[in-house]
Formats: structure tokens, C-alpha cells, sequence
């Protein structure tokens, strides 16, 4: 399906990748197999690589990661790279190895707070689980890490009723620890009977989670209960990601933080009119950003070293492609709230729907410089685009990105992202329009950095 009709017509489709994507399994797994719709083949990364001049290729780590790439017709080594980078996790609730809790009769399910969530937003939620589980054959031979969602809304974080506590209108705090527990249900002998195990499985599983979350998960995945070895689950919110608004410029939607930059990037790489002279055009979709990007399939691990290394093996290749290539980092960026103009610098407002915007922090918590955002202006030009600007108060916080850390590879980076409201919360705002806004930034980049790079000379 091609996305160059309009912004609507990009919003919609970003509504299906986001509504099946409730983890990061689930969004690199959905966006596997768009691009495998496009023609990419999957690579993996413990066999030989036989790349072919102008072959579409994509990988993932761990289930949790991405990296994508195509090679021009006469790709060689010491080509550059032309990349997009993204991140697919969002803050949420993490289910605990030990989940299994009881209070009073109630079924709970213990959690650990993942990034930094707008916790209180997640109470009153008609919540739900989703992630991997591994499974065993019937004689625990073999296993299989298989995805899970579980549509049915099954858990709940209930607020305590005013009448019980008059200053939660004036002083609302709880304790993340005792007071934001998930209600499964009511405890029920015929719920929680006792499953045997299977030869293979982990017998303590049952006694780590409640049988009748287990029966849940082997509902969806049609196995027996007793066939579930291991388990990461995250609590989704059941509501659907909708466009809103009198004209539906916004979308009401879950982890926008940052999927609407993952799926921005995969459209434009699995869609674009590529330039056949230039660049390897490549997307990552990385994990774990939201903790800090230290992992395998996060930013600080080897996923885009690896890349450049297979595409350039040795060390004098590689350093030509790094100094050719071009990285932006995506993530969704603060637009101007109505409520609160005083929270952004007078001068740096970005709003809904009003374009893509470069992020700058001379403190390096953003990647940019000059050079990078000359270049992605170039770059929105082609597509007649505006470009909005984002800087933090001197007397505010500024939050980070994966650009700071790809950028320690040597390559130029620079950090965008769409403006949204309510950024960390359970539920987000943002403009409609703009996910065509940066399909079209990143198609540019696609189409003909290597082109502009040539007319950029650096003194």
C-alpha cells in the first residue's frame, strides 16, 4: 500500500501497525512482515551473509530488534549508509518473574514499573497482558519463544474512592509498591486448581504465576497450560488507538512514544522511490531506550556496528562508509501544551500537526549540530514539509534519545521527532498529519542524501 496520498491516509495505516503492536516483540515481528511483503529477505545473524547488489535484506535480535537495509545496484564496500533510528519500547508494566499475589480474596498480579511512566494514568485502565512465552512439545523436547496477546481485558488498577481519601483531588500520591497492584479477578478454588507439569516445562511456574493467568495465556496460544515454560509479559491498555478530534488532526493512541517513528520509518524504507546511485538505506528499530538503550538489542549494543561491519569488513572500508554515512534519529518530541505554554522556551514551541521538528541540546543530550539539521532541512524542502525547532528551558530536565549513543560510532546524527501531548502517559496525543510528515523526511534521506552530501563541503 503506498502512503503518499495523505496525512489521514498515513494515520490510518499507523493505527493498524500500533493496535497489533502492544510490545516490542510485537511491533518487530508486524514490521518483519510488511517488509517481507515489500520484497526484503531475513538474514540471520549467526549464518554468511551472500549479499547481492541492490537486495533488500532485513534482521532482528532477540525478538525486541530490527535493523533493515538496502543495497544500491553498484553497492560496494565503503559505501554509506543512509539510516533512520527508532526505538519500539514505551514505559509500562512488566510482569514479575513471581507474579502471584492474594489479597482479601483478590487474584493479584505483581509489577514492576518499566521507564518513567506517568504511573497515575494507568489506574482505572481496562488492562491486558501481552509479550513472548515459551512453550514446550508435548514430551519437553523442544520449545519455541511464541508471541501472546491477550485481547480480553483482564486486569485492573483500581483508584481508591474519594470519599475514602479527601486529598486526592489536592495532594494525589500512592506508592508504586503496595498501592498499584492489578486485580485479576476473585480467588476461586476452581480457578487456581494445581497443573501438573510436563517433562521439559518448569514445574515452578505455577507456583511463580496464578493458573488462571496461565490458563489465559495457553487459551490464546492454543496449547495445555502445563505446555508454558517461561514468560515476559507487559500490561497493554485494551482500548484502541483512534484518530480524534473535530477533524480527526489527532491520534488518541498508546505508545506513540515512539512507534509512530518506527512505523514513519518503516513505510518509508519498505515504500520509497529509491536513489539507485547512493546510499545503503537502512531503518533500526532498537529496544530498551526507555531504560537506557545498555543491551543487546538497545542502541549502546552492536547492532549498527555489526551492520557496518558486514557491509565493510575491513578497517579502512568501514571508515569510508562512516564518514559517508548520515544517521537520523526518531523519537517522538514535547509539542506546546495549551495548558502549559510556560513549560516550553518562548522561542521553541512545536506544534501538532505543524511538521516534523530537530531536536537541539548543546549539552549533547540530543545529537544534533548545525550540519545535521542543514541537512534535514534540505531534506523536508524536497517534500515541501515545514520544520519545527525543540529546545529545553535552561531551567528544565532534557530528556534523551538513541542519537547520542549511534552517534559515538563516528557517523553524523541528528535527532527529530513529531511534537505530541501527554508523552509517557498511558494514553498520548498527536497530530495525524504529521506521520506523513516524517514518511516524507525519511523517504528524502532515501531518495538523495548521498546527492546532497556531495554539495555540502566542510571547511
Amino acid at each position: 500500500m503506498m502512503l503518499s496520498q495523505s496525512g489521514s491516509s498515513a494515520a490510518h495505516a499507523f493505527l493498524e501497525f500500533v493496535n497489533a503492536s502492544p510490545t516490542p516483540f510485537h511491533a518487530v515481528s508486524v514490521a518483519a512482515k510488511r517488509l517481507e511483503k515489500s520484497g526484503f529477505s531475513k538474514l540471520r545473524e549467526q549464518d554468511e551473509w551472500n549479499l547481492k547488489e541492490g537486495g533488500r535484506y532485513y534482521f532482528t535480535r532477540n525478538q525486541g530488534s530490527l535493523v533493515a537495509f538496502a543495497l544500491p545496484p553498484k553497492w560496494k564496500a565503503g559505501t554509506g549508509i543512509s539510516c533512520v533510528a527508532t526505538h519500539v519500547d514505551s514505559p509500562n508494566l512488566r510482569i514479575r518473574p513471581t507474579s502471584k499475589k492474594s489479597t482479601l480474596g483478590y487474584l493479584q498480579v505483581g509489577v514492576e514499573t518499566y521507564g518513567g511512566g506517568l504511573w497515575h494514568t494507568w489506574l482505572d485502565r481496562d488492562l491486558s497482558v501481552a509479550g513472548r512465552v515459551v512453550v514446550t512439545n508435548d514430551n519437553g523436547s523442544e520449545f519455541t519463544s511464541r508471541l501472546v496477546k491477550v485481547t480480553k481485558p483482564i486486569l485492573r488498577i483500581p483508584n481508591l474512592a474519594i470519599h475514602l481519601d479527601g486529598t486526592q483531588n489536592t495532594a494525589f500520591t500512592f506508592n508504586k509498591q503496595t498501592e498499584f497492584i492489578p486485580i485479576l479477578g476473585q480467588a476461586a478454588d476452581k480457578l487456581n486448581e494445581p497443573t501438573k507439569g510436563v517433562a521439559g516445562a518448569s514445574s515452578a511456574i505455577f507456583d511463580q504465576h496464578h493458573p488462571a493467568l496461565l490458563a489465559q495465556l495457553a487459551q490464546e496460544l492454543s496449547v495445555a497450560p502445563e505446555h508454558i515454560a517461561e514468560l515476559e509479559l507487559s500490561l497493554y491498555d485494551t482500548q484502541p488507538s483512534v484518530l480524534g478530534g473535530v477533524d480527526n488532526e489527532f491520534i488518541f493512541s498508546p505508545r506513540l512514544d515512539n512507534l509512530v517513528s518506527s512505523f514513519c520509518a518503516v513505510e518509508a524504507l519498505a515504500e520509497g522511490s529509491h536513489n539507485s546511485e547512493g546510499n545503503v538505506n537502512a531503518i533500526a528499530l532498537f529496544n530498551h531506550e526507555e531504560v537506557g538503550s545498555d543491551s543487546s538489542s538497545g542502541a549502546g549494543g552492536s547492532l549498527l556496528p555489526f551492520l557496518i561491519q558486514r557491509l565493510s569488513p575491513d578497517n579502512s572500508a568501514q571508515a569510508q562508509s562512516v564518514a559517508k554515512s548520515f544517521l537520523i534519529s526518531a523519537d517522538m518530541t514535547h509539542g506546546i501544551h495549551p495548558s502549559y505554554p510556560s513549560k516550553h522556551e518562548e522561542n521553541h514551541q512545536p506544534l501538532l500537526n505543524g511538521g516534523i521538528a530537530v531536536k537541539v541540546n548543546h549539552k549533547q543530550r540530543y545529537a544534533s549540530d548545525a550540519i545535521g539539521v542543514f541537512l534535514v532541512r534540505k531534506l523536508v524542502e524536497r517534500k515541501g514539509g515545514k520544520v519545527q525547532e525543540f529546545v529545553a528551558r535552561n531551567d528544565m530536565s532534557c530528556g534523551s534519545t538513541v542519537g547520542p549513543t549511534l552517534s559515538l560510532t563516528g557517523i553524523r546524527t541528528v535527532d527529530v521527532g513529531n511534537p505530541m501531548l501527554s508523552m509517557h502517559s498511558c494514553r498520548e496525543m498527536a497530530g495525524s498529519h504529521d506521520v506523513q510528515s516524517a514518511i516524507d523526511l525519511f523517504t528524502a534521506l532515501f531518495e538523495g542524501f548521498a546527492t546532497l552530501d556531495a554539495q555540502l563541503t566542510l571547511e
